[in-house]
């Protein structure tokens, strides 16, 4: 990191001024730029064509607008929740047609479309993992605290969008569904997809119970009613129970995997696993996949694995492996995964929230070191991306951890403004 420019970049700030000053610098260098199409959506990356990024992932759009929201920048927040609103709103036919048996949610192509054409809203005609319930279950909670923190007021069709949510998760009975997650690979039964789709419905929930609206909940004509919407709750919470600290127990050692990045999510921002489990998942991805340069997905993660773009082309390293990940598999050698730049800010922030209940010297110290690693992700004047860029992940090229082409990505961007943001509580509170 070259830090000549800006004296306190390889390290936190010490003060709140401090702190300020580094986010006013890095807005300088468009860091957190997040250039939105005109319906407020959000491309994954900022674009380079040949990843393939420039489609509109569910997901990212999510986390995104989570971040914008939570340092305060509530209007392209709400503008990109209401434009998925109005693309899920446009297929509800997806959800329709699984719910009543015209469809099997095994066809994966007829599931609801979580990639798909930001500009027109349409759905793209290629072979694609849609079956995420992740990122179905992701929109649930987030348009649903959007409703809860008042800074978005239903519709009639919003209301029975959600309400085809909840059936939908009923029908394909989310807590034993095999999908392919956050990282859209072979599908299993994952914690990281059942908590996500859990947090989706108790925030529904939360908000049908403050605003009185449950006589709003309807499918049709036939009312969602609370006792159903408890059920797939406690549905889900029991098989994370069974599956929790790990991501997944299935006996095919293909699909079991006992750490996974995705679990922090369920921490934060989704806030559902507290306590002792969430201090097992965080010590498990310190110690089991924290690298040098940033944290693995998971063990044996082959996506951007080293000499990636030597091994495969523009076009087939983003390919759909769901079906095949054994052939990308093969491409990897132990212990060079990638290591991604989403997790270290997250962690920043469960420390750094932890610290303000706990007032513990430990979890400032985590906190601070978590964020330090994040700035130290941000790309040198030597990439050809440019400086102070936010990388997808770091990838061995020819024997050096290089940033992969998804540089910058949104995605990141959020996570490292949201630390930051934690990090000026946490300075606020030590004075």
């Amino acid at each position: 990191m070259d830090d000549s420019k800006f004296p306190t970049l390889n390290q936190a700030p010490e003060t709140i001024e401090e702190t300020e000053q580094l986010v006013s610098f890095l807005e300088a260098q468009n860091t957190f730029s997040f250039p939105a199409l005109e319906n407020g959506l959000f491309p994954a990356a900022i674009a380079h064509e040949s990843t393939g990024y420039q489609s509109i992932w569910v997901r990212d759009n999510i986390h995104v607008a989570h971040a914008l929201n939570a340092v305060g920048k509530t209007e392209p927040a709400c503008k990109a929740a209401v434009t998925l609103t109005n693309y899920f709103i446009k297929h509800r036919d997806r959800f329709d047609d699984i719910i009543s048996g015209k469809y099997n949610a095994t066809e994966v192509m007829k599931r609801p479309h979580i990639r798909f054409d930001g500009n027109t809203l349409g759905e793209i005609d290629e072979k694609w993992a849609h079956a995420q319930n992740d990122a179905l279950g992701c929109y649930l909670w987030f348009y649903s605290l959007l409703l809860l923190q008042e800074k978005l007021t239903p519709t009639h069709d919003s209301m029975e969008l959600l309400a085809a949510f909840v059936r939908y998760f009923e029908k394909i009975r989310y807590w034993e569904d095999a999908d392919s997650g956050h990282w859209e690979e072979a599908r299993k039964v994952e914690a990281s997809s059942i908590g996500t789709v859990v947090s989706g419905l108790s925030t529904l929930k939360q908000y049908l119970d403050q605003s009185q609206n449950w006589d709003q909940l309807k499918f049709g004509k036939k009312q969602v009613s609370a006792e159903m919407v408890d059920d797939l709750i406690q549905q889900g919470q029991t098989t994370l129970s069974e599956i929790l600290p790990a991501e997944c127990i299935q006996a095919d050692p293909l699909l079991a995997r006992k750490y996974d990045g995705a679990l922090l999510f369920l921490i934060y921002p989704l806030g559902l696993v507290q306590g002792e489990m969430a201090e097992t998942i965080m010590e498990d991805v310190r110690t089991h996949l924290m690298g040098d340069y940033g944290i693995r997905r998971y063990l044996g993660d082959s996506y951007w694995c080293a000499d990636y773009k030597d091994m495969l082309s523009e076009d087939d390293r983003t390919s759909d492996f769901s079906e095949d990940q054994a052939s990308r598999d093969k491409l990897l050698k132990p212990g060079q995964e990638a290591q991604w730049c989403i997790f270290d800010s997250i962690m920043s922030v469960i420390y750094g929230q932890r610290f303000l209940q706990s007032d513990q010297s430990a979890d400032y110290e985590k906190q601070r070191f978590h964020l330090e690693r994040s700035l130290n992700q941000l790309t040198t004047e030597e990439c050809r991306f440019g400086p102070y860029r936010c990388p997808e992940s770091y990838f061995l090229e020819k024997g050096k951890y290089v940033p992969n082409d998804i540089t910058p990505l949104l995605w990141t961007q959020g996570n490292l403004m949201i630390a930051l943001h934690q990090w000026k509580q946490t300075v606020k509170a030590r004075r």
